[in-house]
């Protein structure tokens, strides 16, 4: 099995569980997975990317309400997104491995285990939502990790700036004022929740440590200074500004330089 070509099918992929099935899986083989690096994959159509079910209904991010989760809906209007969030996770690990050629064998490895994890991620909070009366699917959602996607597609510099280590990075961000919010509620699933969140926090420090990882690594390739160059790449694509409170710890566990949270910081 190519991984390369395996992580396009996987993409392309409707079904949530066959999707999440198959990352998990080709992960499991990862050590046997032959690597096309220097292949240059036909793109499909690009409505087929990336597959998506039926459900959720797509809507425009200012259009998909939000709840307070002090009520049971709340929180599963909550979860929701979050799992879509998951959901998208795995289509973007997945599109940075079919997509970019020509990168070190264990760019795709790293990548495919952040698949993996995302996967692992979308079925605990998929999970949840089902043992609480709910399912994925069953509130609107908005595709703006995706949209950010698309829009660096030509380029793996901006890629790796603004997906991992800008629009995931701010994961690091909310959850724990997210963890919070639940656990004031006292309800059982909304404390399950926040140990799922736990999990997904943890581990999303390392994904958004591999988006650092090969930013810097695809700088330094074409000699460019990555802390100015992010800057520029925030301006010239207009990617989302960090919100209040940076986690100034789980952003330096993961690669901030010190100057790089400054300047985060002076954005607020």
């Amino acid at each position: 099995m190519e991984l390369r070509q395996s992580a396009l099918h996987a993409l392309c992929m409707s079904d949530p569980e066959e999707k999440s099935a198959l990352a998990l899986a080709l992960q499991a083989q990862s050590a046997s997975l032959s690597i096309a690096i220097d292949a240059q994959l036909e793109a499909p159509a690009a409505t087929d990317l990336p597959g998506h079910p039926a459900r959720p209904e797509l809507k425009p991010h200012t259009a998909v309400a939000r709840r307070s989760p002090a009520t049971p809906e709340g929180r599963a209007i909550l979860l929701h997104a979050i799992a879509h969030i998951e959901f998208n996770a795995i289509n973007l690990a997945l599109d940075a491995i079919w997509r970019f050629a020509g990168m070190p064998r264990q760019y795709y490895l790293d990548w495919l285990q952040v698949a993996a994890e995302e996967a692992k991620h979308f079925r605990l909070l998929r999970a949840h939502l089902q043992k609480w009366g709910a399912d994925y699917g069953d509130f609107p959602a908005h595709q703006g990790l995706w949209t950010m996607c698309e829009k660096t597609a030509g380029d793996i510099v901006a890629r790796m700036a603004l997906v991992p280590r800008t629009l995931e990075a701010r994961g690091l961000d909310a959850t724990p004022q997210i963890q919070s919010k639940l656990q004031q509620t006292g309800a059982p699933d909304a404390l399950e929740a926040v140990a799922i969140l736990d999990i997904i926090l943890r581990e999303e420090v390392g994904h958004v440590a591999i988006g650092n990882h090969w930013y810097r690594h695809v700088c330094a390739a074409q000699g460019i200074d990555p802390e100015t160059y992010y800057g520029e790449l925030v301006a010239l694509y207009e990617a989302p500004r960090p919100k209040p409170p940076i986690n100034l710890a789980a952003r330096s566990q993961a690669g901030f330089s010190p100057a790089e949270l400054a300047w985060l910081e002076a954005q607020l």
